[in-house]
């Protein structure tokens, strides 16, 4: 048997150069000053659970890593001769050193599945057992049940159908606090992203010289129609499992800050932004004057076509964990459902336009997608108003919402891909002179 601090202390001598390479590690933006082990569990005779300590200017996290040194890279989620056994764990039942393995309640699960890595994922590492599960290992530990498993426990409590089920997880405690370490869910090999899906009715209709979207083939506005609806019906759902409230007068000013402190960072960071601070700032108090009892809950917090799966019964919402940039207070913060419309009417946008990022000006491609955003937005929103209140029956919150977003989206863009800076930008001329 493998000397399980030996082996932690052998990896995190690697780490410091290791996980600025690593799609996971959320700290690329930073110098690393030290990686320590702060917890080691052996969870057999060769295979490792490590806690450590990433420290870099400004602050401290924590991350987790199942190491082996049988493994490539000493990582064991990537090895399927070894990541078999945290499914093993779960369908037991079994606790090992302070590391809890467990299934939902009434579940049965099959074993003896070997499990195969995601790679598009940005923020965790999620295993495909077979055509059944999906276990989702979250990297960045933070203190707290993991949010996405909890609403997604309280969506299952009242029996919510656009949803993959929770089947189990793996959890522990930091400092006397609990943390969520993994989450078991259904897998659904038939599904397709919504991104995917929306993206190629765009290529369709910009194929077509003569067509109007509601005339091609892959006209998406039915689909759009049905996620709307699928969205609202999540909302209710969250809102009877979980409750809701009023937004009082101090949240309310909190909203509106949070919107005038986010354009304030990004118009330092992104002279653009400049030409647009004034209708911004305006539509920010406007929202303020127009509210009203404006009810809050929980909600997804981080809604696009990225989040959103397409199977052969219909729309399911995946990844409640929120902003991935956001702080853990500020994701569990209950908030208006009109940010996840927000959010989705703003990646219709991106969908629109991901074609025409980096390339000439092109008038006529441009009015298309401008055409493909307007005809989904609609439906969109018709279709959530089948099941709630229409969206743009509060059109001055919406629209506050949509620009905050956009804000940062800007400053996304300008930090990570300044190519699709004018995908924002130009949403953002739009909605301050007055146009959808």
């Amino acid at each position: 048997m493998i000397d399980p601090d030996e082996l932690a202390d052998k990896l995190v001598t690697t780490l410091p150069d290791v996980l600025p390479t690593l799609r996971w590690f959320g700290g690329k933006d930073r110098p690393i000053n030290a990686v320590r082990p702060l917890r080691t569990t052996p969870l057999s005779d060769d295979m490792v659970h490590v806690i450590v300590d990433v420290e870099q200017p400004g602050r401290t996290e924590q991350y987790q890593l199942i190491i082996s040194e049988h493994s490539d890279g000493f990582d064991a989620t990537a090895d399927p001769d070894r990541n078999g056994l945290l499914l093993e764990k779960i369908a037991a039942g079994e606790r090992v050193g302070g590391i809890t393995f467990a299934h939902e309640q009434g579940v049965e699960l099959r074993t003896s599945l070997r499990g195969r890595p995601i790679g598009v994922e940005q923020s965790n590492t999620s295993l495909i057992y077979g055509q059944q599960y999906i276990l989702k290992i979250f990297r960045k530990l933070a203190r707290g049940e993991n949010r996405d498993l909890v609403l997604h426990r309280a969506l299952r409590s009242v029996g919510c159908e656009h949803i993959a089920l929770p089947l189990g997880s793996i959890s522990s405690e930091l400092d006397g606090e609990p943390v969520t370490l993994a989450m078991l869910q259904e897998f659904l090999p038939d599904a397709v992203e919504g991104w995917a899906m929306a993206t190629t009715s765009v290529r369709d209709l910009m194929a077509e010289a003569d067509l109007h979207a509601d005339e091609v083939g892959g006209d998406f506005a039915g689909e759009a129609q049905r996620l709307g609806h699928a969205v609202a019906k999540v909302h209710a759902d969250l809102a009877e499992a979980l409750g809701t409230q009023l937004a009082d007068d101090d949240a309310v000013a909190r909203a509106v800050t949070g919107m005038q402190r986010r354009l304030d960072a990004t118009l330092q960071a992104v002279p653009e932004l400049t030409r647009y601070e004034e209708p911004l700032r305006a539509t920010f108090e406007d929202a303020r004057q127009h509210l009203g009892q404006i009810p809050i809950q929980h909600i997804h917090g981080d809604l696009h076509l990225g989040q959103v799966l397409r199977t052969v019964h219909g729309w399911l919402l995946i990844d409640f964990e929120g902003e991935p940039a956001a702080a853990v207070e500020a994701r569990n913060a209950l908030k208006s459902p009109l940010r996840d419309v927000a959010g989705m009417l703003r990646s219709f946008d991106y969908a629109a336009r991901q074609l025409l990022v980096g390339q000439p000006d092109d008038d006529q491609l441009a009015y298309r997608a401008m055409e493909w955003t307007k005809r989904n937005r609609a439906a969109f929103c018709d279709g959530y108003a089948e099941v709630a209140a229409d969206p743009r029956d509060n059109a001055h919150l919406l629209r506050a919402f949509e620009l905050d977003k956009a804000v940062y989206e800007v400053a996304y863009e300008h930090a990570n891909r300044p190519e699709w800076l004018t995908v924002p930008l130009s949403s953002i001329a739009r909605m301050t002179s007055g146009g959808e």
